[in-house]
């Protein structure tokens, strides 16, 4: 799964705040799963973003089981059968969407700074990203995914964050090694619901 989408020029940045978990309990924070609803969201999310052609080069995401859990439902959902979208007649198909680059599978790292980071963090990780990458996906948590998003882009970021589920796209103009605040204008958002 790799490649942008076509109308969509430079990289893209695919923000993902994983999707619902369980309340807090004795166990630890990064322990938590997925409730039954936050599966569901989760594979409704990389539907959404399989149907419209955001398919990842590369994923980064949290080890914590709740967000390693979003991205594994969200890898089922990018894989699921593309539905017949609304105005188009049975027996004709759509378009297909930007499909993966080469036909291989993103490349996919935990990293312990999404769980434990900050903005500034996040950044650094993406600056970092493999050049050849066209889209990245990175899978974090509130307050810190949120945070990076309104880095990237102030004025239309949502003032309150990014809910379970959300995902917010960003364009990057140039090299991802030189991403810079006020520099990823968000081109689309979707809160995912299953």
């Amino acid at each position: 799964m790799g490649g942008g989408r076509p109308d969509v020029p430079g990289r893209t940045l695919v923000l993902l705040r994983h999707a619902k978990a369980e309340r807090p309990t004795t166990a630890p924070d990064a322990d938590r799963p997925l409730t039954a609803r936050g599966h569901a969201d989760a594979a409704a999310a990389g539907a959404w973003l399989g149907h419209g052609g955001y398919l990842p080069t590369v994923v980064v995401c949290s080890p914590a089981k709740r967000t390693r859990q979003t991205w594994h439902d969200v890898a089922l959902g990018m894989a699921a059968p593309p539905i017949r979208p609304l105005g188009v007649p049975a027996g004709q198909t759509a378009p297909a969407p930007a499909g993966p680059s080469g036909g291989g599978v993103p490349s996919v790292r935990y990293d312990p700074r999404i769980y434990h980071g900050h903005a500034a963090d996040l950044l650094e990780l993406v600056r970092a990203t493999d050049p050849e990458a066209g889209t990245l996906l990175l899978i974090g948590h509130n307050p810190a995914i949120s945070e990076l998003s309104t880095l990237l882009d102030p004025v239309h970021a949502d003032p309150e964050g990014l809910r379970t589920g959300g995902i917010v796209i960003h364009r990057i103009d140039g090299e991802w090694a030189d991403v810079a605040a006020q520099a990823g204008p968000i081109v689309k958002w979707h809160t995912a619901r299953g």
